[in-house]
């Protein structure tokens, strides 16, 4: 049996999550099979196992979508019938109450301009309110534990409209299901895709508990001495937007995580995706692999690589020519293509697939930069130095001995350090230089624009770790962390389209972050039973205000 187009799309519309008796959803999941390329239609059923106190799911298979149309074949004995759900409309006002709605109004609003509400109702039709709540709430008491929203929602209009205690929403947290967060990252990722670049990187959250199994021991950016997970993280280059992330181990490297983030980008399918990453994600098997996908990329290169060296030995004669100055940048910049030796291992056939492929290497140079670096590698041979003289020597360092000093003697003669200069010239010899490679972008400007707009994503975390307090993970279950990720992200996009207009109009010259949030914040509204919502009073910079980030405030005040 196959639905017609018509039945296809309100199926889809319709039947993304039914509420079924005992609590338990229902949502329609698509998996695609790889060996074969048929995408399977499964009905999942997500349920709380009251025995083993943590959320499951069962499934079932409906049929299977038609290459040709996209609509869907049914197996055969399946009958499905569709459920009447009755048209959203307002909810009716019930009591008199006194409300703060100004900052509330404002998100509700930028999540209808941006999709965010609309991909969550499809995600989650019964719980998208409440999911919206939590991530107000989040964003307009930041350093406020959760179990504080009773009282804030006792004075704010805000979509949930009720109440959510610490243990409910723990619960709460518990219920979000794997499938329909990925299910938002595809909506959210489709409304990202309009020839933009994404930004790559992880970030990592420290932990104190010992019940979640991915907190590990690893490289930590902020130097704490705890275990930790990692995230990784996607942005839009032009919507300063995130819109996927990625729960991982705390001792896995950012270089080993692109090949499952290509995986993720075929499972999503997010099309042909473009995207920028620092040099921790280099590496010859991941550039092979953004090639094998057919991906555009734009990713820092190590200056110490093979190639890197003898392009930069073969410009550094020229570079600090005052016709390769480009002022607006105070950089020296010269660009040169090259080829790139391509390999993929083909285990089907057993072979390795090889050829050459075109990129495009920038390389740039800081004379500030070129300073800096001197003068720290200086401090640190001089550190070297000092170790080996002493007899105090760190276990770490001990290739960096070898590398730049010849020792002789011993602790009973008397050691002699003797650097190694031939060695510590090579090293000086690339400071200053830092180099970008790209299968896309020709223009070395362009591609050091596109490179430096990552920087929102390191933002993004700052915002996620300090104005969303999720620095420490005070969860004690992968559940409860997995749920309350997920809200943290969604309040990550208010914030992140929040900041994006403040830059764009220059609103940071006037206000902070919180000030802004403010400003709304104390616009309040009056609720009577049968009346519309009557609004308080308000300054013309507060209108104006509203319009800057494109909503139209209500004129009858």
């Amino acid at each position: 049996m196959i639905l017609s187009k018509t039945l296809l799309i309100s199926f889809f519309k319709h039947v993304i999550i039914i509420t079924c008796k005992g609590g338990s959803h229902m949502a329609i999941v698509h998996l695609k099979n790889k060996q074969n390329g048929t995408t399977y239609v499964y009905e999942s059923e997500n349920y709380w196992d009251k025995n083993k106190k943590q959320s499951r799911s069962r499934r079932k298979c409906l049929g299977k979508l038609d290459p040709a149309t996209g609509e869907l074949i049914l197996s055969k004995n399946i009958q499905y019938q569709l459920p009447v759900i009755s048209k959203p409309g307002p909810v009716p006002i019930t009591e008199i109450k006194h409300s703060f709605y100004g900052a509330t109004f404002l998100l509700d609003n930028i999540g209808e301009l941006t999709g965010i509400t609309a991909d969550l109702r499809k995600c989650f039709p019964t719980t998208y309110k409440q999911i919206l709540s939590i991530a107000y709430f989040l964003i307009l008491e930041d350093y406020n534990p959760l179990y504080r929203f009773p009282k804030w929602s006792a004075t704010h209009r805000h979509p949930y409209g009720k109440d959510i205690t610490s243990l409910r929403s723990s619960e709460f947290f518990m219920s979000i299901t794997e499938a329909d967060r990925e299910r938002f990252f595809q909506l959210q990722g489709r409304r990202r895709l309009e020839n933009e670049y994404w930004a790559y990187d992880i970030t990592s959250l420290s932990s104190y508990s010992e019940c979640l199994k991915q907190v590990r021991y690893g490289k930590n950016k902020e130097h704490d001495h705890l275990e930790q997970i990692n995230l990784a993280m996607l942005f839009g280059e032009k919507s300063g937007l995130p819109f996927y992330y990625r729960k991982l181990p705390g001792n896995i490297p950012d270089v080993k995580t692109v090949k499952n983030l290509l995986s993720d980008i075929d499972f999503l399918d997010y099309g042909k995706v473009k995207l920028v990453m620092d040099r921790g994600f280099y590496s010859e098997e991941n550039i092979n692999g953004l090639f094998h996908e057919h991906l555009k990329f734009i990713v820092a290169t190590k200056t110490n690589l093979r190639y890197v060296k003898d392009a930069i030995d073969s410009v550094k004669p020229t570079i600090g020519n005052w016709s390769n100055y480009d002022p607006d940048q105070n950089l020296y910049i010269t660009s040169q293509s090259i080829w790139w030796d391509y390999r993929k291992e083909r285990p089907n056939k057993g072979d390795i697939e090889r050829g050459k492929r075109r990129v495009y290497l920038h390389i740039y140079f800081d004379k500030e930069r070129e300073s800096n670096e001197s003068q720290k590698f200086s401090k640190q041979l001089v550190s070297l130095k000092r170790e080996l003289e002493s007899g105090k020597r760190v276990v770490e360092h001990e290739p960096q001995y070898v590398k730049y000093f010849l020792i002789e003697g011993n602790t009973n003669s008397g050691i002699k350090v003797i650097p190694r200069q031939e060695v510590i010239d090579l090293v000086q010899k690339h400071h200053g230089f830092f180099a970008l490679l790209s299968n896309d972008v020709k223009d070395p400007i362009l591609a050091l624009q596109l490179y430096r707009s990552k920087d929102l994503i390191e933002k993004g975390f700052g915002d996620l770790k300090d104005h969303l307090s999720f620095r420490r993970m005070e969860v004690s279950s992968e559940l409860s962390l997995d749920g309350k990720l997920f809200i943290e992200f969604i309040a990550l996009i208010f914030l992140s389209y929040i900041k994006k207009i403040m830059q764009d109009k220059h609103l940071f010259q006037n206000y902070t972050m919180h000030g802004l949030l403010d400003e709304f914040d104390i616009i309040d509204c009056y609720e009577q039973p049968g009346h519309d919502i009557r609004w308080g009073e308000t300054t013309k910079k507060q209108r104006d205000l509203f319009k800057e980030f494109g909503v139209q405030f209500p004129t009858t005040l």
